[in-house]
């Protein structure tokens, strides 16, 4: 199984910027992306970013240009940059690691975002 760790989150002022990150351990080798997702108060969890070994990368339409994931494939990790964060940024961040069959292997417990206004 797939461990997966997130740390990074905080409180900043809208137009600030956060830098999220993310640890995966153990059976890595079945993970060909990562990625991240959030969930606001009373959302549905939504895709933000994925990154793939690649280095291919995919974007919500809400980040682009603002958030810029990354990777370090050998120690298993995945960065997200966030800039010019706004209040509707507030959210709880998920981490998640992608088979090649692009089902989700595990979830991180997930880290809060807050963007104060």
């Amino acid at each position: 199984q797939v461990q997966l760790v997130e740390s990074g989150g905080g409180l900043v002022q809208a137009g600030g910027s956060l830098r999220l990150s993310c640890a995966a351990s153990g059976r890595t080798s079945s993970i060909i992306a990562m990625g991240w997702y959030r969930q606001a108060p009373g959302k549905e969890r939504e895709f933000v970013a994925r990154i793939r070994w690649s280095g291919d990368t995919t974007y919500a339409d809400s980040v682009k240009g603002r958030f810029t994931i990354s990777r370090e494939k050998v120690r298993t990790m995945v960065y997200l940059q966030m800039n010019t964060l706004k209040p509707e940024d507030t959210a709880v961040y998920y981490c998640t690691g992608q088979d090649p069959a692009g089902r989700h292997v595990n979830w991180g417990q997930g880290t809060q975002v807050t963007v104060s206004s």
